[in-house]
């Protein structure tokens, strides 16, 4: 199994990043191949819709949501949106990158839910095509804080992502079989 997943901020030390680092490390665990777009490392173009050539950065991105059979993206809650970052990046894809594809949306807010951005985020899959996940995470404000291994500090935060995670891999895991059956 390929999962690749997109890190939608481009501030030092996101919230948002590190759940998903955390993350990395639950599917790592269980000998699934990751693939991780921090965008802040991958910076990329605004989004020209008329561009004829492909920036280096965009490729790698498209190459990498391709090549995965999963998605995870985080975002900071910004104005009860995602991030411009993340945003620009998924305009960058295209329903045939993401038709049928599993996607687990990951918020980190300055309140106490990130509800908004995730909703907006969901949203946004459904128009690439792809399939959300039933659960998501929400990292509110009091729960920012991680351990030495990089996973949340607090127990019952740690089992919501845990929880979300498995119910993710096994989604895929369940479409990638009715792929495969299909062929």
């Amino acid at each position: 199994m390929k999962i690749t997943l997109i890190a939608g901020s481009n501030r030092e030390g996101a919230t948002s990043t590190s759940i998903l680092r955390s993350i990395e490390s639950l599917l790592k665990v269980q000998n699934i191949s990751v693939t991780f777009v921090d965008l802040r490392e991958l910076p990329l173009p605004l989004y020209p819709p008329d561009a004829q050539a492909i920036h280096p950065n965009v490729q790698r991105l498209t190459e990498a949501v391709a090549d995965a059979e999963g998605l995870i993206l985080a975002t900071p809650e910004y104005h009860g949106s995602i991030s411009g970052v993340l945003k620009n990046a998924l305009d960058y894809l295209h329903g045939g990158l993401v038709a049928g594809k599993p996607v687990l949306s990951v918020s980190a807010a300055g309140g106490p839910m990130g509800a908004s951005s995730l909703l907006h985020l969901q949203s946004i899959v459904r128009n690439l095509h792809g399939v959300n996940s039933p659960e998501w995470i929400s990292i509110g404000a009091g729960f920012h804080s991680f351990d030495s291994d990089g996973h949340p500090s607090d127990e019952g935060m740690r089992g919501r992502v845990e929880n979300a995670v498995g119910m993710f891999v096994d989604l895929t895991r369940k479409l990638k079989a009715g792929v495969e059956a299909a062929i």
